[in-house]
């Protein structure tokens, strides 16, 4: 379940890396038509991916966690937060940056990665870090990158998003992911 919700959502991600394919596509069913079914495919391969992910039995270790990953995770995810935030803002951290959803999920899912070692987690973060590696090679190929007049209000409302949304989610770890990864958490 978790490979096929991983195949289904980065499967349709990749699509924008291969232009021919995509324009292909929106040929035969319409712009409006593929955004539907781009928009259903990623739905159902995350509802895969969290499923799958859930259920999956952790299997055995492939490599001991890294102790520096497990150290530095609570400020790398909120780096990762921020720039996921900054990657839907027309702020300097995005134009400076030009891709921080890539490089946000660049840190989560390495930082992951190197902080769990499990066999399930291994293809679950592994997955997206090779993703993000090859989509960013593939933007920055294609020269996809978004002109914009930058304002600092964006860069201030994504610093504090980001760092609302990664507090929110280190208090509730354990609930939502079953470990518990900071002392205040509950």
């Amino acid at each position: 379940m978790l490979i096929s919700g991983l195949v289904l959502f980065l499967g349709i991600h990749l699509l924008p890396a291969v232009p021919t394919a995509r324009a292909g596509l929106v040929t035969r069913w319409g712009e409006a038509r593929y955004k539907g079914i781009f928009s259903l495919t990623s739905a159902l391969g995350l509802a895969l991916i969290v499923a799958g992910f859930a259920y999956a039995d952790r299997g055995a270790r492939i490599f001991d966690p890294v102790p520096a990953a497990r150290a530095i995770a609570p400020f790398a995810m909120t780096v990762s937060f921020i720039l996921f935030a900054a990657a839907n803002m027309r702020g300097n951290l995005r134009a400076f940056l030009r891709h921080p959803m890539l490089l946000g999920l660049l840190i989560w899912s390495g930082v992951h990665l190197l902080a769990n070692g499990d066999r399930a987690g291994t293809v679950l973060f592994g997955a997206f870090f090779a993703y993000a590696i090859v989509d960013l090679v593939s933007a920055v190929g294609r020269r996809a990158v978004a002109t914009f007049q930058p304002k600092a209000k964006h860069d201030v409302i994504a610093v504090l998003a980001g760092v609302a949304v990664a507090l929110v989610i280190m208090t509730f770890h354990r609930v939502l992911f079953g470990v518990a990864v900071m002392p205040f958490g509950v």
